[in-house]
């Protein structure tokens, strides 16, 4: 089947007119660009464009373009400067297949669909795995799993889930920054052991136990289909990611369905606790692409799309010089200067914690980064 926009093939030439005082063109712009399979609309706007994020502007200033996103490999944007700068997209023909996206939703199925940040009571009253038939240590799918504290009929599907991070706000101890601090902690995988139902790494760093509860991250891991009620309940394990362990929630399965498509803007503001505070994929550092958890969240005015800049704090050090001292590391106490890294595009948004995508960066992404309005 053919699928044809008629308002674009009827002029065959949309002109998109470019914001000179917002969008600005980059130096290096090509004059020409052929969309290619893979390609997303930030890659396709920061070849034009030294603010990748100003995208949408582009297409404000057209209202015979409906929507941002009708453009597929194969379409070619051509740049002139006739009453100033403009794009012209010369559309094709389009057989059935998807249009470019803003971000690779593909690689992020698992962050839309399969991992959530919930209240972390929830998470500690929420039904359980017990035990396994046949007294097997683990579960795998096509065997039966047992669940307590589960209210369900027969026939009804469930999310198992697996913590895996849990997030605190800290006041500052310094009088003069009021500001909190938020952290999030790696938790242990081993969610059967007797004193919680999931453990924090060994860490001496004073955050154990204390703190405001900001909620708790949670995976899902697999499903499960209830066979028969009671305390405990059995339930067929249909699919899983990773064995199934004692300890391990049952939550209900989330099918509401989310926006595929993003549109990149600045925020108004940015609270002045932002901050990159756990990695979802790496362990030390993240780099383009890569998903990074985020200390501000709904309550914070944060959604989906909102890309700020990341920056490295400046490193605090001994001024030897100005001391004029034998002994090292004993000198007045200076702060460098902080650091560019990149931006990170929101694409899941929750109470007080938000996940962004890594788009562009000269470094990689560290915890504790902190988030600016997008320069």
């Amino acid at each position: 089947m053919i699928r044809k926009s008629i308002g674009l093939l009827a002029g065959m030439l949309v002109t998109v007119a470019v914001y000179a005082a917002g969008a600005q063109l980059r130096a290096e712009h090509p004059d020409t660009y052929t969309v290619r399979r893979g390609d997303t609309l930030w890659d396709i706007s920061a070849k034009f464009l030294s603010k990748p994020w100003l995208w949408p502007e582009i297409w404000q200033a057209n209202p015979q373009v409906q929507n941002p996103h009708l453009i597929y490999p194969g379409d070619v944007l051509n740049l002139s400067f006739i009453n100033g700068p403009r794009l012209k997209l010369s559309p094709r023909v389009h057989p059935e297949g998807d249009a470019v996206a803003a971000i690779p939703l593909s690689e992020l199925r698992m962050f839309l669909k399969d991992r959530r940040v919930l209240d972390s009571e929830a998470v500690r009253s929420a039904p359980y795995v017990v035990g396994f038939e046949e007294a097997r240590l683990r579960g795998a799918v096509g065997q039966n799993i047992y669940v307590r504290g589960l209210q369900g009929e027969p026939g009804q599907r469930w999310a198992i889930v697996r913590p895996s991070h849990v997030f605190r706000g800290f006041e500052q101890d310094s009088p003069e920054d009021a500001d909190s601090e938020i952290v999030g902690h790696t938790l242990d995988s081993d969610v059967s052991m007797v004193r919680t139902p999931w453990a924090e790494d060994s860490r001496n760093d004073g955050h154990f136990g204390r703190g405001d509860d900001l909620g708790v991250e949670v995976s899902v891991i697999g499903t499960a289909e209830t066979l028969r009620g009671g305390d405990p309940s059995t339930l067929l394990l249909l699919d899983a990611t990773q064995e199934i362990r004692k300890g391990d929630r049952i939550l209900p399965v989330d099918d509401h369905p989310y926006d595929p498509y993003y549109y990149p803007h600045a925020p108004k503001s940015v609270a002045k606790n932002a901050r990159v505070i756990a990695f979802a994929d790496a362990l030390d550092a993240a780099g383009s692409r890569q998903v990074v958890a985020l200390s501000i969240g709904a309550k914070d005015g944060v959604d989906n799309g909102q890309t700020y800049t990341v920056f490295q704090p400046g490193e605090t050090i001994s001024d030897d010089v100005a001391s004029n001292s034998w002994d090292r590391g004993t000198g007045k106490k200076v702060t460098l200067p902080e650091e560019y890294v990149g931006h990170v595009m929101v694409f899941r948004t929750f109470d007080r914690v938000s996940y962004g995508l890594v788009m562009d960066g000269l470094k990689p992404v560290h915890k504790g980064d902190r988030l600016a309005l997008p320069e």
